[in-house]
């Protein structure tokens, strides 16, 4: 397989951007030929790692395999590999309905892959992995799988129970990673709160931050998808107590009634979820908290809905994401709920909120104005270079614009801005 070209797209979470970069880091070690979401069609294998999380990721990801189904049809490309949650959930039905794919596999299936490419898996390279996000940054998987049973989510189906990788493996590969430049680490699972518990006998999430925060060259970290759920009181301490650690949290509530928590079967009420974020915010009067929202499941009738509104308006979210409810085969919603809720109602209600934390949004970037933040810097454009503060993750959170007007600045190295103005979702600084 010398000289071999593989192109890898991949679609969906930042899980699989982890595990399309593990894939990548071995690929590479046989001698073969990286990279990354190429849509030119310069590359002789192309694998397509594949969501299968709600309805648009599932859209899209078989739109993508169409797309390069052509390219294969023209001749453009030798190989089509699809790999990945949709793989994993819907192989027979993917197989039958698209022959020009050479060959599915699943979430769990490197070994087949290398051999497939007539490559061996290599143990030496467990935590190396090729880097396919900006340098300075990289996300840290820290768990695979989950425990929850939420009505909606299909991710157990795909992924399977929880699965905590143990702390050195883990501690190992951020090494690794700050060793190539990564100077911000974004922890994430499906469920982060629960990490340790199956290895440990007990969360273990402070512990493992312990650990990395002592590995030098690494100077933010941040983390994502916090369960609210048995939240423990020692990672409200340890953000507010360690510099390394981003003021930010990702904690997706879902929803606020208790009754809607209920049918979703949330392991947390509105009394254990208010109670997390005045607990985060009085220790921390500088964290950001991100959440996730959903609208129109099964059931939420208007003063459920109002309710909600009413809980994002006084809560005053920092950065706010959300999405309506879809019915995914197999899980206890599609079992055993009915959607009546019609998809018209559902944008609206999604829209709503939006305009809510829009002007929310607004309102806490205002008062930033003459502020002084430290920043680093993601990207540079053509009169402007992006940055983020430590209050911000990439892709789904505010920006800081500084324009050039002259300078020059580095891509992921940090620096002291003064923010001028500012719009809903976008800052502008000034450097100093």
């Amino acid at each position: 397989m010398k000289n071999h070209k593989v192109n890898i797209i991949t679609l969906g979470c930042s899980k699989n951007t982890v595990d399309s970069e593990h894939l990548a880091a071995q690929l590479k070690a046989n001698n073969i030929e990286i990279s990354f979401d190429n849509f030119s069609n310069n590359a002789d294998t192309v694998i397509i790692n594949t969501c299968g999380f709600i309805k648009d990721a599932k859209e899209e990801s078989i739109d993508t395999i169409l797309e390069f189904v052509d390219a294969k049809n023209k001749g453009k490309i030798e190989n089509l590999y699809v790999i990945g949650c949709l793989s994993e959930r819907y192989k027979k039905d993917l197989k039958k309905e698209i022959k020009e794919v050479d060959k599915f596999f699943g979430v769990n299936d490197l070994n087949k892959i290398l051999k497939s490419l007539n490559t061996k898996f290599k143990k030496e390279l467990i935590g190396e992995r090729e880097i396919s996000t900006p340098k300075h940054y990289a996300y840290l998987k820290i768990s695979e799988g989950c425990d929850r049973t939420c009505s909606f989510c299909a991710i157990p189906l795909i992924r399977g129970k929880h699965k905590s990788v143990p702390i050195e493996i883990l501690v190992d590969e951020a090494k690794k990673l700050s060793e190539k430049g990564v100077k911000e680490l974004i922890l994430i699972a499906q469920d982060l709160t629960y990490y340790g518990i199956d290895l440990y006998k007990k969360q273990m999430l402070t512990e493992l931050l312990k650990e990395l925060v002592k590995i030098e060259k690494i100077k933010w970290i941040r983390l994502h998808y916090s369960y609210p759920a048995m939240f423990p009181d020692e990672l409200i301490e340890i953000i507010a107590r360690e510099n390394k650690i981003c003021n930010y949290i990702d904690i997706p509530v879902q929803h606020i009634n208790d009754n809607v928590l209920k049918k979703m079967r949330r392991a947390h009420s509105k009394k254990s979820t208010i109670e997390i974020i005045q607990k985060l915010r009085t220790s921390n009067p500088k964290i950001s908290i991100r959440t996730t929202l959903m609208v129109g499941h099964p059931g939420e009738n208007n003063a459920e809905f109002e309710e909600l509104k009413e809980f994002v308006k006084t809560t005053k979210f920092d950065r706010l994401g959300i999405f309506t409810y879809s019915e995914e085969e197999d899980t206890f919603g599609a079992s055993n709920y009915e959607d009546t809720i019609n998809e018209e109602i559902k944008t609206q209600r999604a829209e709503e909120i939006m305009s809510i934390q829009e002007r929310i949004s607004l309102d806490l970037n205002t008062k930033k104005i003459g502020e002084i933040f430290e920043v680093i810097i993601d990207s540079e454009e053509e009169d402007f270079y992006s940055a983020r503060s430590e209050y911000d993750s990439p892709e789904v959170d505010n920006e800081i614009l500084i324009f050039k007007e002259g300078k020059k600045l580095e891509i992921g190295k940090f620096y002291k801005v003064k923010i001028i103005s500012s719009e809903e979702f976008i800052l502008f600084a000034d450097l100093i």
